[in-house]
């Protein structure tokens, strides 16, 4: 199963917790850093963070250990989810990538091949 998850802050931060700016990276690295702590196989991109475990209990227990993580950063917390589930499969959060990648490389290789025929 994957997951693809952010997670956000608005409002005003717990008491003890600062935030100086509008950046919420301090939230976010909490939240990583229980993705990152959680042992699951993971990948974070500027928007999102991707998650692959073998079950739903397990993936979505580390979402909502990462959303309590930035609970003190704000008064409310925003998720975004967006889940592929597909039971008996696993290694997808690289083998969807470099599936992607094969077949842009033979569209090139054709794309290639067939601009030459017409040469």
């Amino acid at each position: 199963m994957l997951i693809a998850f952010s997670v956000a802050p608005s409002g005003t931060p717990a008491e003890g917790a600062e935030r100086t700016d509008a950046s919420v990276h301090d939230a976010v690295a909490a939240a990583v850093r229980v993705v990152r702590e959680s042992g699951l196989a993971h990948r974070t991109t500027s928007m999102f963070t991707e998650i692959e475990g073998p079950d739903w209990d397990t993936v979505m227990g580390v979402v909502k250990r990462a959303t309590e993580a930035v609970m003190p950063f704000g008064s409310r917390v925003s998720l975004v989810l967006k889940a592929d589930i597909r039971p008996g499969y696993s290694g997808e959060l690289d083998a969807k990538i470099e599936r992607l990648e094969a077949a842009l490389t033979e569209a090139g290789s054709e794309e290639a091949g067939s601009a030459r025929a017409d040469d």
